[in-house]
């Protein structure tokens, strides 16, 4: 068995599976071309589509542009990432919303009692709306990609510190954040090596 997909074996054309996978890397280097509404809300036509455990879709954004907004983003970022962040055109803060189940009524209509079933138990609110929650971002990364910006996600930062700045509530957790933009010369760092098949994947 071959360890590598060829195109001929994937309904993508060969450009965009570059576009999303291959050549697709985490930019560290942005132009100043704005990230538009038009494109956000592109991206969130795509992401909506992530499949999720109940269809929970526990993810919550808040995309930050402003200057006012970058100024409260900033200082909770590691040292390494608060450069680049300034500088891209736009950072999506990406956190799991753990009432989510306040919305199965309307996303799992044809089972009434799915509410129910998570209201009195927290933890396990909050298993699913991590877990689902990283589902979802994986589709934003691609989602970023297929509108023909760079992304640059990133960990590195105080997420109880960001929560409060951007969900005061506290019933979010913030999980990622994800530089977006039109990478800049030398946006890139050296493709570090993948894991072969056989290392991964067992066939029974």
């Amino acid at each position: 068995m071959t360890t590598t997909a060829i195109p001929d074996e994937l309904h993508l054309d060969a450009g965009a599976q570059d576009l999303l996978f291959r050549r697709a890397r985490t930019a560290n280097a942005f132009t100043d071309e704005p990230v538009t509404d038009e494109q956000i809300t592109a991206i969130f036509d795509l992401v909506k589509w992530a499949p999720t455990s109940m269809n929970t879709q526990p993810l919550r954004a808040v995309v930050v542009r402003s200057a006012e907004a970058k100024a409260r983003l900033l200082p909770h970022l590691s040292k390494g990432n608060r450069a680049k962040t300034a500088a891209a055109p736009a950072t999506a803060v990406l956190a799991a919303d753990l009432d989510f189940h306040e919305e199965l009524p309307r996303t799992f209509p044809h089972f009434p009692g799915a509410k129910d079933l998570f209201a009195g138990d927290e933890e396990a609110r909050a298993r699913t709306a991590e877990l689902n929650t990283g589902l979802q971002i994986g589709y934003a990364i691609l989602g970023i990609r297929a509108a023909g910006l760079a992304a640059g996600p990133m960990t590195g930062f105080d997420a109880d510190a960001i929560a409060r700045e951007f969900f005061p509530d506290g019933r979010h957790r913030v999980l990622v954040a994800i530089n977006m933009g039109k990478p800049a010369e030398n946006a890139w760092m050296d493709r570090l090596p993948r894991l072969p098949f056989g290392d991964v994947i067992s066939i029974r």
